[in-house]
């Protein structure tokens, strides 16, 4: 049996390309150096132990296809997981030990919870040696078809040869998944989605510094808050089934209604008159393809002509379309979008699945330290409740998953 590896699953800033993904739209985003250390180590027993080494907290969880969700540790994530790998790739013979530190602050945007679901199938594939399996080989080789399967997984959708069954989290198309598993170190990269594909990548400036502050209101991916994430997925999703009945396509990217012809973006308004809510529908494709036709590639250019004014513009307007078309914005993410530019930054907008959570910011380097002062002191002015639980880093762009 193999000894034990160690394994790094960053986690992700989506910095363009709000609410996108699921309707096929491309978003702009880069892994960070912030994420989930782990010590993975295989057992002769068919389990799943993880232990948080921090916190103390652990689980285990039979590896089989009744695998329950618990209160412990991860439980309903580690139980989506279990259920859905001991189902696609039975029998999973060898259990696995995880141990695993993470920096990463929780429910603030940063995607921990998918990092979460990446370490634990890629920790189960390498104990039971998937990667050497045919239907691995065929459907799973590469990262971004790896990285497509764990957001099947946690969504509960189908992949490949492998029908969905019931997940946990938000119904996104994998965005955050792609950014943890397929990203390069000093890059933001754009991708497509339905399917994945990447379409371009630039340097982050030398010059540069990413700024994160999380704001301390958690947004989480479960209970109420998932609800109001997939309300305006099932939005998006409406006004593509609507295009489907009338034009007898069966393609689920909205991306692909638009670029169907020159006349479908007026054709897809005529549609949205006649959804439940037509100001919001034509309000929402307004917003989709403003991020997926204009911020996502000016913002790409953007950064590899190291252009802060286009930038911040983008990111202003990126930041309004979250606030008034999608509403997922909070008073406190609001205020840190707004104050990171007073405070010095080039650009700041709030990014994840909204309702908390945190904004990005770019600042020249050689400022980053005097422009998080500001930052958080301003913060804490207008929310002395939440200073406490508000963090303020500075990030660099890294590689995705790796094995140190």
């Amino acid at each position: 049996m193999p000894e034990s590896r160690t394994l790094f699953v960053p986690g992700r800033i989506e910095l363009f390309g709000k609410h996108v993904d699921y309707g096929g739209g491309p978003s702009l985003t880069c892994a960070v150096g912030l994420g989930i250390h782990a010590e993975i180590t295989p057992l002769d027993r068919a389990f799943l132990e993880i232990e948080d080494a921090s916190t103390g907290r652990r689980a285990r969880v039979p590896l089989r296809r009744d695998a329950r969700t618990g209160s412990a540790h991860g439980g309903a994530y580690i139980a989506a997981v279990v259920r859905r790998m001991s189902r696609d790739f039975a029998p999973l013979k060898v259990g696995v030990r995880i141990r695993s530190t993470s920096d990463l602050p929780r429910s603030s945007g940063l995607s921990s919870s998918s990092a979460f679901i990446t370490l634990l199938v890629i920790a189960l594939a390498e104990v039971n040696g998937l990667r050497s399996r045919r239907v691995w080989h065929d459907h799973l080789r590469t990262p971004l078809q790896l990285a497509e399967y764990c957001g099947a997984v946690e969504m509960g959708g189908p992949y490949g040869p492998f029908p969905g069954e019931h997940g946990v989290g938000t119904r996104g198309g994998a965005q955050d998944h792609v950014a943890i598993c397929c990203n390069q170190a000093e890059r933001v990269s754009a991708f497509r989605y339905l399917p994945a594909e990447p379409i371009g990548s630039a340097a982050f400036p030398e010059s540069w510094t990413l700024l994160v502050g999380v704001s301390g209101v958690r947004a989480t991916k479960t209970g109420g808050a998932r609800d109001d994430y997939n309300r305006a997925a099932d939005q998006l999703r409406g006004i593509v089934a609507a295009w489907n009945r009338v034009t007898g396509h069966a393609d689920p990217s909205l991306r692909s209604a638009l670029q169907s012809s020159p006349e479908a973006p007026e054709r897809l308004a005529q549609l949205a008159r006649g959804l439940d809510d037509p100001d919001g529908a034509i309000a929402r494709i307004a917003q989709f393809r403003a991020e997926t036709e204009r911020f996502v590639p000016e913002a790409l250019a953007a950064f590899a002509s190291v252009d802060a004014k286009a930038l911040g513009a983008l990111a202003v307007a990126s930041q309004q379309g979250a606030e008034v078309v999608l509403r997922n914005q909070i008073p406190e993410t609001m205020c840190l979008a707004r104050a990171a530019m007073a405070a010095g930054a080039h650009a700041a907008s709030a990014f994840g699945a909204g309702f908390g959570g945190a904004v990005w910011a770019v600042a020249d380097r050689a400022e980053a330290e005097a422009v998080i002062a500001r930052w958080q002191a301003s913060y804490a002015a207008a929310f002395p409740h939440q200073a406490a639980r508000a963090q303020f880093l500075a990030v660099r762009p890294v590689a995705g998953v790796r094995w140190p």
